[in-house]
């Protein structure tokens, strides 16, 4: 634990600002990520929402225009036309009853799920399975939907889901260290982008207190929210 915590402490003397631009810092985030292994880039923003309240929920979707640096596993819940539909887009698996008997039995090898209007009654079977993995379909995610062609797209080319947990923090992936500075910087761009214009209008005060940027086991950085909030 020693060797690690060394590490830390001095990929930690990088952070030398008390603000950083996106520009400035994903630089600086790819230097100290001092893991063996391609870890993974998350922003972490504490907004001024009380989520206990429905209406200071804060969810969402956004797709990052260069994605996360792999695809997921999308399975579609379908029938008829919209099973081919559905496999010709990319899907990994695509079934009805049979796969949602499937889950049922504790088949979970799959990232993402998408399902069509007419099978949500038999999706509802696997809330408690699906709702905790935070999987279970949604028309307000545009993962309940007649479009899945365009559903399997967007989920494969990078769509991700955010939603504020309970102490008020957005926590999401953005990429991998690997990727360059510059689309590190424009994939956390747009999820910023898309969680300012997801404010609840109840939101009274300040709506987004902070922004820190790290990478696996690496030191926060912290964002100069004037800089993003003006982009």
């Amino acid at each position: 634990m020693a060797k690690a915590g060394k590490k830390y402490q001095a990929s930690a003397k990088l952070v030398d600002k008390l603000a950083y631009t996106l520009g400035e810092a994903m630089p600086v985030i790819k230097k100290a990520a001092f893991a063996k292994f391609d870890v993974t880039v998350e922003v972490a923003m504490r907004l001024g929402v009380d989520p206990k309240h429905a209406d200071q929920m804060v969810r969402g979707t956004v797709v990052l225009p260069h994605g996360l640096g792999k695809s997921k596993r999308v399975i579609v819940l379908a029938s008829g036309d919209k099973v081919r539909e559905a496999r010709d887009a990319g899907a990994d698996e695509v079934g009805g009853e049979e796969m949602v008997q499937k889950i049922q039995g504790g088949w979970l090898d799959f990232e993402a799920v998408i399902a069509t209007p007419d099978m949500m009654k038999s999706v509802g079977k696997l809330g408690k399975i699906l709702g905790p993995r935070g999987l279970m379909p949604n028309p307000k995610t545009g993962t309940v939907t007649l479009d899945v062609a365009r559903a399997v797209k967007e989920v494969k080319a990078g769509k991700i889901e955010f939603r504020v947990d309970k102490t008020g923090i957005i926590h999401c992936p953005v990429g991998k260290a690997s990727f360059a500075a510059e689309k590190l910087a424009e994939n956390a761009q747009a999820l910023i982008q898309s969680v300012l214009k997801a404010k609840p209008a109840t939101a009274k005060g300040r709506y987004v207190r902070s922004i820190v940027i790290s990478s696996t086991m690496g030191p926060g950085v912290p964002i100069d929210l004037a800089s993003v909030e003006a982009a």
